[in-house]
């Protein structure tokens, strides 16, 4: 350092520097007295320099800087001491942090010490926080980054390190892309964060990464600029998430989603949410098992599970002491087995999981919306241990997937009973019995013979007749259970429809067939209690083999039919085995078909009409009418005998035409006689969509009678409606954009595609009448019958019910919303004379219940009616 030897007022140069310096500067003679105190100084202490200079440096706090030039006897000059801290008390008693330097300098042969002083109370605040921040900052989970503006990382904390494997070192001076984007690392996303960083705001998006080893890590940035005052950006301020978990469960929602959305099996959707499951915890082996309504265990899958397990379970009663599963399922409450092999509930059946090496198994319930257990989800585990934070994340998850894939099962088999069974025995109806059939005769050893008997109740219109409809279900009912009792569970009992009953003895003789059948003559000729009376019960039956007598399905019934026909001209209660000479029963139907040709050429067949009446005040909605025909020689045949025969012999489409004339016809004598019915409804066939022309044809009938196209309704089965056949559904919207009606006929009874039905261009949907008889006691037939109203009404259809015959079942409809309703209640079908005397009696009695109710309120004292009015929207 410089030695200086001039005095101070001779160095006017230096003191202009000194007094100019951004450091405080104060120089104390040997005698320890203030000789320069500069500008910096005054700012500092808070004291101008006319007050210090000249008195002792004990008046600013420099007395021990002081009494040490004094305590020096030789002159020397050396260089600046180390810088020290001191806290100073200014004189207006705020306290500030000072960085103190001393020089001793020789003036004149004399001792002087130069101080500088640095006010550093900022720099030590902030570094105080700083401190903080990254003591704050290292303790989160979440990754914390600090990049300049053109994204080099200026800090990272403890979590980034733990999260990406880079030290802060490695990181640092690190352009944050190049660092973290890998080859899967979406560039679009990269390009809305840099968005985000150029708003005030900033923002947050998810983005794939990878971490030091090349590992992938999803993570949710959230990213911020620091700005300055001008709006320059300094840093870039990011929290980083590792939402790789949470992305896993999104991807194990959307794997089983799109399974179940695809309509595959449920083993296989099931399969791949397990194997998913073990893929992202490969510490567990998974399954799922269902539970049935009888409280029975039924594996649904477990990848890692060998089969003779998953097959030990299957039928196996849930129980508190049934392993995790069956303890699960029976309390409805998540059982944990820390030690299968020395866990109570799993003594029975340790054996073979302990040989799988699995030690754990933590089980959860699957509860259905109504808080039904509906199966169980499991965690095997290889060591003797509780489940993570993980794995009941996984469960949550899988729990509530797999409540919708069970949940989906069961409505999938609730559908196919509903499609395949018969609502009022329970038994396989025509439809299904075709299947069950063709598995018996496939099955069936060479050498050996198939019965299949054909029953046909006797005498069951007289139950009808006389003791209502509900008395003859009940009878229908019981003589189900009777054969029941008879057959054997590898035989097959099922119910064609009305009073017609079908067995199938597999693997039987003929003798033994006609024991059994002997048998089953004698149990239904028990006496039976219906209605407070002794009611016989007898059946007509008959039977053909197989294959001595057809090889065909179609033949076998049909030839079983012909002998059934000629137990009952035997007298009934007997049974016919099926001969050669019986297939006269092909020449009578040779012989209706010529007839059923004669009547439709001749006008021998007529149009009855049912009434259909609105729910809503029982006024009559409209009409459906029904052909009957009445052969001279065969009396009246049904048209469920007519009408298969009319498609057999291809006279289907001439009774479809001259069915919507006629009902166009009565329509236009109705309105000119003013008689007020709003709209007629016809059945139509199937066969009669095929046709073309259909449509032209509709619109030449109208045009022909003077009739609005939506006085027209025609009905259409499920069948046909959800047919892929163009011409169908070309026949269908050409009839539409005519505006006539398309009615669904006998909803429920199939297997209708709700998304494709949304897409049908009908009008009205009907439910079939095989649902009214138990409706007002059956919660199943109640649940389809809402189910349909319910669907009816978000499509915005109007909704018919057939075969009404209650008040109570009236009621119920009424309170579900159905729209109009039609059966034997009002009126069976009635030629039109009939149907014309019929109305004026309904709308008298209508008039007069009016009449009622006008003389009732006027007795109160109050208005009969209260009209409102509502503005349209």
């Amino acid at each position: 350092m410089h030695r200086h030897t001039s005095h101070f007022d001779d160095q006017s140069l230096w003191r202009v520097a000194l007094e100019r310096t951004r450091d405080a500067v104060v120089i104390i003679d040997d005698n320890g007295r203030i000789g320069f105190f500069n500008q910096a100084a005054e700012q500092i202490w808070g004291i101008s320099s006319e007050e210090v200079v000249g008195r002792h440096a004990d008046c600013v706090g420099l007395d021990a800087i002081a009494s040490d030039v004094g305590a020096s006897s030789q002159p020397r000059d050396g260089g600046a001491d180390l810088p020290v801290v001191v806290d100073l008390v200014r004189r207006d008693g705020r306290s500030i942090h000072v960085e103190l330097t001393r020089s001793t300098i020789i003036a004149e042969g004399s001792n002087h010490a130069l101080v500088t002083a640095r006010d550093i109370t900022p720099s030590r605040e902030n570094g105080q926080k700083l401190t903080l921040l990254t003591s704050i900052a290292d303790r989160t989970t979440r990754a914390v980054l600090v990049t300049d503006p053109e994204l080099r990382i200026a800090y990272t904390n403890a979590a980034f390190a733990a999260m990406f494997g880079y030290s802060a070192d490695e990181a640092k001076g690190r352009n944050i892309a190049d660092l973290l984007a890998g080859r899967h690392t979406d560039r679009r996303t990269m390009i809305r964060l840099r968005r985000w960083i150029a708003e005030d705001e900033g923002g947050e998006e998810e983005i794939l990464v990878y971490d030091k080893s090349g590992g992938e890590i999803w993570i949710s940035a959230d990213v911020k600029a620091l700005r300055d005052a001008q709006g320059r950006t300094t840093q870039v301020f990011a929290l980083l998430s590792d939402i790789s978990e949470t992305r896993q469960l999104h991807l194990l929602q959307q794997v089983t989603l799109s399974a179940l959305a695809d309509d595959i099996p449920i083993t296989d959707v099931i399969h791949r949410m397990c194997c998913f499951v073990e893929k992202i915890a490969p510490d567990v082996v998974s399954s799922i098992l269902h539970v049935d309504a009888q409280g029975l265990l039924h594996p649904l899958g477990g990848p890692s599970l060998p089969d003779d397990y998953s097959r030990a379970l299957d039928g196996v009663s849930i129980g508190p002491l049934v392993g995790s599963c069956g303890s699960a399922a029976y309390f409805g409450e998540p059982v944990l087995a820390l030690d299968i092999e020395s866990d109570p509930r799993w003594r029975p059946f340790k054996q073979r999981p302990l040989e799988l090496g699995l030690r754990a198994c933590w089980s959860s319930p699957i509860k259905a919306k109504d808080g039904r257990v509906i199966g169980t989800f499991a965690f095997y585990f290889r060591a003797s241990r509780p489940p993570s934070r993980w794995h009941q994340r996984i469960v949550d998850s899988c729990v509530h997937l797999g409540a919708l894939a069970i949940e989906r099962m069961e409505s999938h088999a609730q559908i196919a009973k509903l499609a395949y069974f018969d609502m009022l025995t329970g038994l396989p109806n025509r439809a299904r019995l075709r299947d069950l059939i063709a598995e018996a005769t496939a099955a069936c050893p060479p050498g050996r013979t198939l019965g299949l008997a054909f029953l046909d109740v006797d005498n069951f219109k007289d139950v009808n007749d006389t003791l209502g409809h509900a008395a003859g279900d009940e009878f229908l009912v019981e003589f189900a259970r009777r054969l029941r009792e008879q057959v054997q569970p590898r035989d097959v009992l099922g119910r064609l429809g009305g009073d017609e009953f079908l067995i199938v003895l597999p693997n039987r003789e003929q003798a033994e067939v006609e024991r059994v059948i002997a048998r089953i003559n004698e149990a239904l000729t028990l006496p039976f209690s219906l209605c407070s009376s002794q009611i016989s019960m007898s059946a007509s039956i008959g039977v053909s083999l197989y294959p001595d007598n057809a090889t065909d399905i179609d033949a076998l019934i049909n030839q079983a039919d012909t002998a059934m026909y000629r137990a009952k001209c035997a007298g009934r209660s007997t049974y016919r085995l099926f001969h050669a000479d019986m297939n006269g029963a092909a020449e009578q139907r040779m012989s209706y078909a010529a007839a059923l040709r004669t009547a439709v050429a001749n006008g021998g067949l007529r149009l009855h009409y049912q009434p259909q009446i609105r729910t809503a005040d029982g006024a009559l909605h409209g009409v459906e009418a029904m052909a009957r025909w009445h052969d001279p020689a065969l009396g009246t045949v049904p048209p469920g005998r007519f009408i298969p025969l009319a498609e057999e012999c291809g006279l289907i489409d001439q009774i479809a035409i001259w069915s919507i004339n006629e009902a166009c016809r009565q329509m236009r004598v109705w309105h000119d006689q003013g008689v007020d019915v709003l709209c007629v409804s016809v059945n139509l066939s199937p066969i009669n969509f095929e046709n073309p022309v259909l449509a032209p044809t509709v619109a030449d009938i109208l045009a022909a009678h003077r009739l609005a196209p939506d006085t027209l309704m025609l009905e259409v089965t499920e069948g046909v409606a959800q047919s892929d056949r163009s011409v169908a559904q070309d026949t269908m919207a050409a009839l539409r954009r005519l505006g006539v009606g398309l009615s669904l006929d006998d909803f429920g009874t199939g297997y209708s595609n709700l998304n494709r039905l949304a897409q049908m261009p009908i009008r009205e949907l009907k439910i079939d009448r095989d649902f009214m008889r138990d409706l007002d006691t059956s919660d199943t037939a109640r649940a389809v019958v809402t189910t349909i109203v319910r669907v009816g009404q978000s499509l915005g259809l109007s909704v018919v019910a057939e075969g009404v015959e209650t008040s109570a079942q009236l009621q119920l409809l009424n309170a579900l919303g159905c729209d109009v309703v039609q059966g034997f209640l009002y009126a069976p079908a009635l030629a039109p004379d009939a149907f014309e005397h019929w109305l004026l009696g309904y709308s008298a009695s209508r008039a007069g219940s009016m009449s009622d109710r006008i003389g009732a309120a006027a007795n109160d004292g109050r208005p009969p009616f209260r009209i409102t009015t509502r503005q349209r929207q």
